[in-house]
C-alpha cells in the first residue's frame, strides 16, 4: 500500500471550506516547502482552493537531505518508466484521500510540478479517470507518452538556458501530447535555467484561474 503523503498546506486564501485544491510537487532533493510559496499568489487567482504540497516519498539518494519521487541513478528509459509508476501510485492515493476528505471532485483539482515533479504531475493527471481541471508542468520532460487515459489541458514552462532537465523535455512533451490529442499551451523562456521566473508563475495563475475559477 503506498505511503501516506503530507506536507505544507495553505489558504484558502478567501478562508471557509476549499472548493478546489491545488497539488504542487516538488523537485528532486527539496521537499514541500520548496513551491508553497506559490500558493499566496495563486490564492488570488483562486481564492477558493485550497494549495498542498507534498513531501515526496523517498529520501533523496543523490544528496544527504531533501525527498525524491523516483530514483534518478539509473536514467534508462526503462528505470525512468518504472520509478514514475511507483510515484504515482503514492501521488494517486494522495489525492483519491484528499478529494474524499474535502468532498471535492477531479475537475476541481489541479496539479502543478517542477521538474521531477513535473514528470509525475504529468504521468499521474494524463492517466487519472476522470482527470485533473489541469496540469501545469515546470522544466519536466514527458514520460510514457504511450497509454494516455486522458487529455486534460496542460502548460508546459521551460527556461531555455535549462542546464539540468533541457529545454527539448518540455518541447518533445509538447509535440507528444499535440499529437495524442491534448490540448496544450507552452511557453519558453529566453536566458532562464532550471527555476521559475515571474513571467511563468503568472501564466500558471492564468490556466488556474481559467480552469479551476468560478466560471470554470
Amino acid at each position: 500500500m503506498p505511503e501516506t503523503l503530507d506536507g505544507p498546506r495553505w489558504g484558502p486564501a478567501e478562508g471557509g471550506a476549499p472548493r478546489k485544491l491545488v497539488v504542487l510537487l516538488h523537485g528532486l532533493g527539496a521537499d514541500g516547502f520548496d513551491l508553497i510559496d506559490l500558493a499566496p499568489g495563486w490564492g488570488k487567482a483562486v481564492p477558493d482552493a485550497l494549495f498542498l504540497a507534498p513531501h515526496a516519498p523517498e529520501p533523496c539518494d543523490l544528496a544527504p537531505y531533501g525527498r525524491q519521487w523516483f530514483s534518478v541513478q539509473d536514467r534508462t528509459p526503462a528505470r525512468m518508466l518504472a520509478g514514475v509508476q511507483v510515484a504515482a501510485a503514492h501521488l494517486d492515493a494522495f489525492l483519491d484521500a484528499e478529494t474524499a476528505r474535502l468532498g471535492l471532485s477531479a475537475g476541481d483539482v489541479a496539479l502543478m510540478g517542477f521538474s521531477q515533479g513535473a514528470m509525475t504531475a504529468l504521468f499521474t493527471g494524463l492517466r487519472r479517470d476522470p482527470p485533473p481541471a489541469a496540469i501545469l508542468a515546470y522544466s519536466g520532460r514527458l514520460l510514457g507518452a504511450e497509454g494516455l487515459a486522458a487529455r486534460p489541458p496542460v502548460l508546459l514552462v521551460h527556461g531555455e538556458a535549462d542546464e539540468v532537465v533541457p529545454v527539448s523535455g518540455s518541447r518533445d512533451a509538447e509535440a507528444a501530447l499535440r499529437a495524442a490529442g491534448v490540448p496544450v499551451e507552452a511557453a519558453y523562456r529566453p536566458g532562464l535555467g532550471h527555476g521559475l521566473d515571474d513571467a511563468g508563475i503568472a501564466l500558471g495563475g492564468l490556466m488556474l484561474q481559467q480552469h479551476l475559477g468560478a466560471a470554470a
